[in-house]
């Protein structure tokens, strides 16, 4: 079993899909000059096979205990940014774990800027979200279902909707200082001008 000093020295990125937990979290690990984890890539490797398929051919319960061990492992790690799977807040021991380890950044975006991003990508991967006759209700009703624990959970909120991911690591970065100000250390310059460079 892993096991956790009670210190938070990890930045954990939450929110539903396509808020931009992946491509925000590397760039502010990169900025940070900190590891960067994708819990999703992690359990891809795990079970050696797209998420997609794990959902299909083992069902949720699989796909969620194979996102436990990941996040669990990667919440060991010390000076990490961590992007989660959107519904990794549901399972409680996750949610302990995280407030134990991280401080916890919530990535914001409405139903229909979310349908909009979803529809894409779908042609790179398959997105189960899209399936059925009515996208953006279902969309709509399971953000509802996680909004009080993504809430809960959250030490920041950044709306991404508008922004592109340099302007959401900017809104981090000015964020950590109030949240974690040893991040201050030497080497690694907190705030916006900490930024450079192009953008997606």
């Amino acid at each position: 079993m892993l096991q956790f000093r009670s210190v938070k020295s990890n930045v954990i990125l939450i929110g539903f899909s396509t808020t931009g937990k992946s491509d925000v979290g590397r760039l502010l690990a990169d900025r940070l000059g900190w590891s960067f984890v994708d819990t999703d890539l992690w359990i891809m490797g795990m079970a050696n096979k797209p998420i997609h398929a794990i959902f299909a051919e083992d069902g949720e319960g699989h796909f969620r205990a194979l996102e436990c061990e990941a996040l669990a492992k990667a919440c060991a790690l010390d000076q990490a940014v961590i992007a989660t799977g959107g519904g990794a807040v549901v399972a409680s021991e996750n949610r302990v774990l995280m407030q134990e380890r991280g401080y916890i950044v919530l990535l914001e975006a409405t139903p229909e800027t979310i349908l909009r991003r979803l529809q894409a990508i779908e042609t790179i991967e398959p997105r189960p979200l899209l399936a059925g006759p009515d996208p953006l209700g279902r969309i709509t009703e399971l953000k509802a279902h996680r909004q009080a624990l993504y809430n809960e959970l959250a030490d920041t909120v950044v709306a991404t909707d508008n922004l592109s991911v340099i302007e959401v690591v900017e809104e981090i970065l000015n964020a950590l200082p109030r949240l974690k100000p040893r991040l201050q250390r030497p080497g690694i310059v907190v705030g916006v001008k900490a930024l450079a460079g192009g953008d997606r």
